[in-house]
């Protein structure tokens, strides 16, 4: 599945307004740098995993919003996994994105 960086951006953008934010507050809580985000929802920038699990914290959603299109809010247990990956460097966030990738993919 290719991802469309313009659509996530859209998508970003969307949740963004919905919530009546302005694009400085939400870089503020995602810690992101200044303008980043506008560059982002332009389809300018390519947000790396934990960008895109940064913004779905500071804008109250799932990264799958951003992803594709759908949200799950039946369930905050994704808020507790998000902050995890906030604090990882970039070798623990490669190894968790092949877990959640292969976790993703696995019938439970």
């Amino acid at each position: 599945m290719e991802l469309d960086y313009s659509q996530i951006g859209k998508r970003i953008a969307r949740r963004r307004k919905h919530l009546g934010l302005k694009q400085a507050e939400v870089e503020e809580k995602a810690d992101l740098g200044y303008k980043y985000l506008s560059n982002i929802e332009r389809g300018i920038s390519i947000p790396s995993t934990e960008v895109i699990m940064r913004l779905a914290v500071a804008l109250e959603t799932t990264p799958d919003e951003f992803l594709v299109g759908t949200a799950r809010h039946e369930d905050e247990e994704w808020k507790n996994v998000a902050e995890l990956l906030r604090t990882m460097d970039a070798k623990h966030l490669k190894l968790a994105h092949s877990l959640l990738t292969w976790l993703a993919e696995e019938e439970l």
